[in-house]
């Protein structure tokens, strides 16, 4: 799901709007899509990646060629950073994760000086990112156990009704959540298959675990059910909930 990261973070940081000159702090960076677009987009005089992997750290650190840019190994319930010390704090596909997102969030917003804004987005996973609508929908046909195991029920958090309900127990003020939209492009059905057979992400766990057999026998379900242009290609819309508020 990496390579559609950079699309993403591309659609919610100039909906942010932070002024040019800011300080941000990109929580749970990952390998650093986010920080690098906010780099490229919004002009900030310092920005700090806090993710709890250190290798992702490291990963982030050497492909983000910029002095105003350093990355610390942290967590969002325990950022390395002090009170009100940033102009705009931003998550990407993270708070779904979280053992306990409202404790993470109040975490962030002491890091945030008063009337600063944070925000964050979160794949849709119920009902717009179709690339693992259509994987779960025949998972679930031929093995109504896979149920269990859909991202769609598993993380209640993913759509803008329970974000802004999050930012606003958060006593945020001037709410507002975003739909980030676009089409994911895939050369054939391979190019469409292939995040499916790694090992990380659920749907990828499941299929790891079925017997070959099975496994073959999802991979023709799913391909039937698939949306094939005239050259082979696929084209599928996505989408994720983007949420923003001020402290």
């Amino acid at each position: 799901m990496g390579r559609w990261s950079p699309r993403l973070a591309e659609l919610f940081v100039p909906w942010l709007n932070i002024p040019p000159g800011s300080t941000w702090l990109d929580v749970g960076c990952g390998t650093g899509a986010l920080s690098r677009t906010i780099l490229a987009l919004a002009a900030p005089s310092r920005l700090l990646g806090v993710d709890p992997s250190e290798a992702f750290i490291e990963f982030a650190g050497e492909k983000t060629n910029d002095p105003k840019a350093e990355f610390k190994v942290g967590s969002a319930q325990d950022l390395p950073v002090e009170d009100e010390s940033f102009d705009a704090a931003a998550s990407s596909l993270v708070l779904n994760f979280l053992p306990d997102p409202a404790a993470a969030l109040e975490e962030i917003k002491r890091a945030v000086r008063p009337g600063r804004m944070i925000g964050a987005y979160v794949w849709d996973y119920a009902d717009g990112m179709r690339m693992l609508r259509i994987f779960w929908d025949a998972a679930i046909a031929l093995d109504p156990a896979a149920a269990d195991l859909d991202e769609g029920v598993r993380f209640p958090l993913c759509n803008p009704r329970s974000l802004a309900k999050l930012f606003d127990s958060a006593v945020l003020h001037r709410v507002e959540t975003f739909a980030l939209e676009f089409t994911m492009q895939f050369s054939d059905f391979e190019d469409y298959w292939q995040p499916f057979t790694g090992v990380q992400g659920p749907a990828p766990g499941y299929l790891a675990k079925l017997p070959p057999e099975k496994q073959e026998a999802l991979r023709e379900e799913v391909r039937g059910r698939l949306p094939a242009n005239a050259d082979g290609s696929i084209s599928l819309g996505a989408r994720a909930w983007a949420v923003k508020g001020l402290k």
